[in-house]
């Protein structure tokens, strides 16, 4: 039996990126990917509420300073005035944390963005799991509020690679936009796959016989992880990406989950509750395709503080949990 022990983890792993070991990364996409756009387009504005630092809008400001608006640490502030900004014609890429954009102001999206179908882009850092301060931090519930929010879009990426290519999309789809943000060092991994964003498209990123994990955001990461792990155990696994929550790619999904011999699995980095999965469910159910179907999120329950991976292992969404599940569902 081997003695050997994982290192002691610090208080640091409870901000530490989700790249794995060794994984590639790339710093501040947004950001960079947001400065190179705003060269073209002068309408574009940054806004935040006192995060710019922490989601990577710090790059825009010092680029564009007088297209810089830091409006403090209040979150309703800050989509009420990006709805006024957009009214005047810029387009608002407003940041903040995904707690403070999906819950504290909900209402100020839904009633001035929203409803007048504004066009406000709204990117938030630390969804899901991605923070172990607690419940305060995490994001468990966002695709579930945003996406039954009328004329809402909403993007949940993978990675660097992808949300370069989702900014520019974003800005050129007319209307609001919730994007889910990865920020700092953000993994690469898509461009391995000659990956390109479309908005409202999934992709079939790579193929197998056995099962079809079907992910969005960090958790596309993850499934590419488990697929490899499962060739070990002679099975092959497909990984379907689906990088738009709403509006959802029916035809793809129903194609590809329709395929038969094939257990179905939706894996997300939220809630089980009104997310990914439950979206995918509906739709298979309503359309009469009907695999053995699994679910992988986030337990409905107030998470706890703490490490990332331990937390990841104990709520079932790291790369080796994920493996022995589905290896014991085949």
């Amino acid at each position: 039996m081997s003695t050997a022990t994982k290192p002691r983890l610090t208080t640091s792993a409870m901000i530490a990126s989700i790249a794995s070991e060794g994984q590639r990364t790339k710093p501040a996409p947004f950001g960079h990917a947001l400065v190179e756009l705003a060269r073209s387009r002068p309408e574009i504005v940054g806004m935040t509420a006192d995060l710019a630092k922490y989601t990577d809008l710090h790059i825009f400001a010092k680029e564009y300073p007088d297209r810089f608006y830091q409006m403090g640490m209040a979150e309703q502030l800050l989509m009420g005035a990006a709805a006024g900004m957009a009214h005047e014609g810029m387009m608002p890429f407003a940041t903040t944390y995904a707690v403070f954009a999906s819950r504290r102001a909900y209402d100020f999206i839904h009633q001035t963005i929203a409803e007048e179908d504004l066009n406000v882009k709204i990117v938030c850092a630390l969804p899901g799991l991605t923070s172990g301060y607690g419940p305060s931090h995490q994001a468990t519930e966002d695709l579930a509020l945003l996406r039954a929010m009328p004329n809402m879009t909403v993007i949940d990426p993978c990675d660097a690679h992808e949300i370069e290519q989702a900014v520019p999309a974003m800005a050129a789809h007319k209307g609001p936009v919730y994007m889910r943000l990865l920020r700092g060092q953000v993994p690469l991994v898509l461009d391995e796959y000659d990956y390109r964003f479309e908005l409202g498209k999934a992709k079939l990123i790579r193929d197998g016989a056995d099962v079809l994990i079907v992910s969005s955001g960090i958790m596309t990461m993850r499934a590419l992880e488990v697929a490899k792990a499962l060739e070990a155990d002679k099975v092959a696994a497909a990984v379907l990406h689906v990088p738009t929550i709403k509006p959802l790619d029916t035809e793809t999904i129903l194609r590809e989950a329709g395929r038969t011999g094939r257990m179905v699995v939706v894996a997300e980095n939220h809630s089980v509750v009104g997310g990914l999965g439950e979206a995918v469910a509906g739709l298979l159910l309503r359309s009469g395709v009907t695999p053995v179907f699994r679910h992988i999120g986030l337990p409905d329950e107030f998470l706890a503080a703490g490490a990332l991976p331990t937390l990841h292992d104990r709520y079932g969404i790291s790369t080796t949990v994920m493996t022995d599940r589905i290896k014991s569902w085949l």
